[in-house]
């Protein structure tokens, strides 16, 4: 029987008269890794942008369950501290890091809700062995990182909070395929230690590769959803999305 930790049911995001998102609805499963792919102005980022409660105007609904065993809860307009506290964190499009702080500031922002600081430290270590090299610049001011270690930051940063749910946008933007391919070791590692993993993601052959469930957004609909291996061998994925 499924655990479903976050089920979205017929979502609808607007931006004055543009509609974003056209009654998309999908389930994510207690210790998966889901990912939605779709060209630039699908609409993935308004989905999680709305689940980090960042999107306010929408309709439809949101619902969530924080430990295996809880009954859904309606979180659908919440603040986003809000939903931190409920354990969503959001690694942004484009990083966001404050680049006038340094990397452990910017680290010990991703806690902001929390007062345990013996567990707040032994996360941050946790960080730290993640990503050795956010340990060896967190002196450093976060503007003067190079893009894949402000990727690393970001991640970090989310991860500060004990997230049981994170959701990472884009997190292979504009990265050089090596990095790339430790960005998703990382995903992986994450996922390993208990974390579930929404994944929206433009680089549609490593996220199909790593994901236990996929969606695939079109102009703000859901049109295709399958296993990762089903969508990987799909011929209208391959066609769209995998170069043919």
């Amino acid at each position: 029987m499924s655990d479903i930790m976050l089920e979205i049911k017929d979502l609808r995001v607007n931006y004055g008269g543009i509609a974003a998102v056209q009654g998309a609805s999908l389930k994510i499963e207690r210790g998966s890794i889901v990912t939605l792919i779709g060209a630039n102005g699908a609409g993935k980022s308004s989905i999680i942008r709305s689940v980090a409660g960042l999107n306010t105007h929408v309709q439809g609904d949101i619902l969530y369950s924080r430990k295996k065993g809880d009954a859904p809860e309606s979180i659908r307009g919440l603040r986003p501290e809000n939903m931190v506290r409920r354990g969503i964190s959001l690694s942004p499009e484009g990083r966001r890091i404050l680049p006038h702080l340094t990397v452990e500031e910017n680290l010990m922002l991703g806690a902001y809700t929390r007062s345990d600081k013996a567990e707040i430290a032994k996360d941050k270590e946790l960080v730290y062995q993640l990503f050795p090299r956010l340990k060896e610049r967190s002196w450093q001011k976060g503007g003067t990182l190079s893009g894949g270690e402000q990727q690393m930051l970001a991640v970090g940063r989310a991860l500060m909070i004990r997230p049981n749910l994170i959701m990472l946008d884009e997190p292979s933007l504009g990265l050089a395929p090596l990095l790339v391919r430790e960005i998703f070791s990382i995903i992986k590692r994450i996922h390993e230690s208990g974390v579930t993993v929404l994944l929206v993601e433009q680089n549609a052959y490593a996220a199909l590769n790593v994901a236990d469930y996929a969606y695939i957004l079109e102009v703000g609909k859901i049109t295709l959803e399958g296993t990762g291996k089903e969508l990987l061998s799909n011929p209208q994925v391959r066609a769209a999305y995998l170069g043919g």
